[in-house]
C-alpha cells in the first residue's frame, strides 16, 4: 500500500456514489510531477480545474456477490471520524495499486484504502441554522 497527498474533490468516502456502479471515490488534485508518473503506468488522470487529479476507488460490488467496506476516514490525529470529506480538503489517501489483464485487454486501477484528512474544513450549514443561538429552534 502506498500513500498520496493532495486535495481532494468529489468525494464519497463513507457512503459510496451511486450515479452509476456504487463506487468509493475521491478525484485527488496532484501537482504536474506526481500527474504524470501516474499516467505513464496507464492510470487515468483527469485535468480539472484545480489542476491534474488521480482518481482512486473502491467499487463497492465484488465478485461473487461480495460487499466491500468503506474505506476509513481519519483525522489528522489517525482518529476514524464520520464527516462528508468537500472540496479542497487537504487529504493523505492510502491506496493499492493493481493491473491485469481482461477480455477487453490490459486495465490498472487504485483501491482506496483510507483517507486522512490534514485540514478540517467545518462544512456550513445551509438549514438556516445559523439564525439561532445555542438551544433555539425554528
Amino acid at each position: 500500500m502506498a500513500i498520496l497527498e493532495g486535495t481532494a474533490y468529489w468525494a464519497s468516502i463513507t457512503t459510496p456514489n451511486t450515479r452509476f456502479e456504487p463506487v468509493y471515490t475521491v478525484n485527488l488534485v496532484v501537482d504536474e510531477e506526481v500527474a504524470n508518473d501516474f499516467a505513464s503506468r496507464g492510470h487515468k488522470v483527469k485535468q480539472m480545474d484545480e489542476g491534474p487529479a488521480v482518481i482512486v476507488k473502491r467499487k463497492v460490488n465484488g465478485p461473487n456477490g461480495r460487499v466491500r467496506p468503506a474505506p476509513r476516514l481519519l483525522d489528522s490525529d489517525k482518529s476514524e471520524i464520520s464527516v462528508a470529506v468537500g472540496n479542497g480538503y487537504k487529504v493523505r489517501v492510502q491506496y493499492t495499486e493493481y493491473a491485469g489483464e481482461g477480455k477487453f485487454g490490459p486495465y490498472t486501477g487504485l483501491d482506496l484504502q483510507a483517507v486522512q484528512v490534514v485540514d478540517l474544513i467545518p462544512y456550513k450549514n445551509e438549514d438556516g441554522s445559523e439564525f439561532f443561538g445555542d438551544g433555539e429552534e425554528f
